[in-house]
């Protein structure tokens, strides 16, 4: 068999066997075929796309290119949750000890932040002392002493999909339904978990614009892990506009901890009771509203923060900034972005507050760069609210002045204030299970 063969078929439209696919996957991953030509290949089934057949293959071969992690040492159905990325997306922080609470294990592998979407790893990490990287038997001890833990994702899961997601992300094919589904899929089939919740999110933050896609694209992962044996439902949610008001490492931990005491932004708060209500559905904890109340008790009585607690305990976080995060450190200077006109904001685009979170030094552009944890965003005022000139929009941290400047012009790049108040998208656009698609 020739790479070229395969690269040619996919050209022009044809199907590719489960033999083909495993021969192109492995020889890349074993250094036999050379980046060029896998890049063609990734090319070639951006512009022709996959059949779901081929797409459940890809995510296969992908998932048992490294470690296929077994659970079963860890008693009772664990339940995964996955997001496809957005700005202010802090849920994990607030569902996994939601969840844990309810009675379901959570042994949770998260990633870190890449571009303008933060990472769980790097959030936990903002308290001092937390450890994201533990031994298997200290992982698995943690999740059957005290229901939950969260820890940054093995470097040996998913050879093929670290690798191909590299290539992706310098020849413009990271937008392919198929190729963004298989990379999603075979990560977390690959991380063992008997339940998965996809959080697909949708909206200028995110890789999917429009709601059709998004539906495709949860369809798509849904059969996947429903196929491999997982029970699987996703929600499509809104990224057209940072979840809360906090954006950056040490600010999101703040955030996510007032959630889980009862004081936190509504929006957030709303978003984490669906996708912890749905978690809890899969987990077979009861219907949906059902699951929604036990959710919401865990936040009304303090369990789901006492299980947070002792989370960050368990991985050597110092648990009184946990409870009081005032005490975790500060950036050196603030500084105010105001209004410059009456009106409504009628656009704040995400993905630029996003850029501009990692111009101030709370995001990574390479893998290598260092992250400044107290760096960050606090929006005063997001779509749709109405503002005065000179009022204060945002606030910018940051541990060096000369940030400022190129942040703000990233953020003022993507603000229009407008005399006429936007229509807001709903917070949830749609459920998608094995059984259909129900929109809100």
């Amino acid at each position: 068999m020739r790479m070229y063969d395969v690269i040619a078929k996919k050209r022009d439209g044809g199907i590719l066997t489960r033999e083909e696919i495993a021969f192109a996957v492995n020889g890349y991953v074993a250094g036999d075929i050379p980046d060029y030509q896998m890049s063609a290949l990734l090319m070639a089934i951006y512009l022709r796309g996959m059949t779901d057949e081929e797409t459940a293959v890809l995510t296969e071969v992908m998932a048992h290119s490294g470690d296929m992690v077994d659970l079963s040492a860890i008693q009772g159905i664990k339940v995964d949750k996955h997001s496809t990325g957005g700005v202010g997306d802090k849920t994990t922080l607030v569902i996994a000890p939601i969840v844990a609470a309810c009675g379901v294990k959570i042994a949770k592998m998260s990633g870190r932040g890449l571009g303008h979407t933060g990472g769980t790893v790097d959030k936990m990490e903002a308290v001092p002392g937390t450890r994201t990287a533990l031994t298997r038997e200290e992982f698995f001890r943690q999740v059957n002493e005290i229901g939950i833990s969260v820890i940054g994702q093995s470097g040996e899961i998913a050879v093929a999909d670290k690798k191909l997601y590299a290539l992706r992300d310098v020849t413009a094919t990271v937008g392919c339904i198929p190729l963004i589904a298989s990379s999603i899929m075979s990560k977390k089939l690959a991380a063992g978990s008997d339940a998965i919740l996809l959080d697909v999110t949708m909206g200028d933050g995110a890789f999917m614009k429009n709601l059709d896609d998004a539906i495709e694209l949860a369809r798509l992962m849904v059969s996947i892990g429903t196929a491999h044996g997982r029970k699987v439902a996703a929600l499509i949610t809104d990224m057209d506009k940072p979840l809360g008001h906090n954006i950056g490492n040490s600010l999101e931990i703040a955030e996510s901890i007032a959630v889980l005491k009862g004081k936190g932004p509504a929006d957030l708060t709303e978003v984490c009771l669906q996708l912890a209500a749905n978690m809890l559905v899969l987990a077979g904890k009861g219907t949906l509203t059902e699951c929604r109340a036990m959710a919401e008790r865990t936040l009304q009585d303090g369990t789901a923060f006492v299980k947070c607690c002792r989370m960050f305990a368990a991985q050597g976080g110092d648990v009184e900034m946990v409870k009081d995060p005032d005490k975790l450190r500060k950036a050196t200077y603030s500084y105010e972005i105001t209004a410059r006109e009456n009106g409504y904001i009628a656009k704040n685009d995400v993905e630029k507050i996003g850029n501009a979170s990692v111009l101030l030094g709370a995001g990574r552009i390479r893998k290598e760069d260092s992250i400044d944890f107290a760096a960050g965003i606090v929006m005063h005022k997001k779509l749709g609210d109405k503002v005065r000139s000179g009022e204060s929009i945002c606030t910018f941290y940051a541990d060096d002045p000369a940030l400022f400047a190129p942040a703000e012009e990233m953020y003022r790049g993507g603000l229009v204030i407008s005399d006429q108040q936007p229509n807001l998208p709903p917070l949830v656009y749609a459920r998608v299970t094995p059984e259909g698609v129900q929109r809100f």
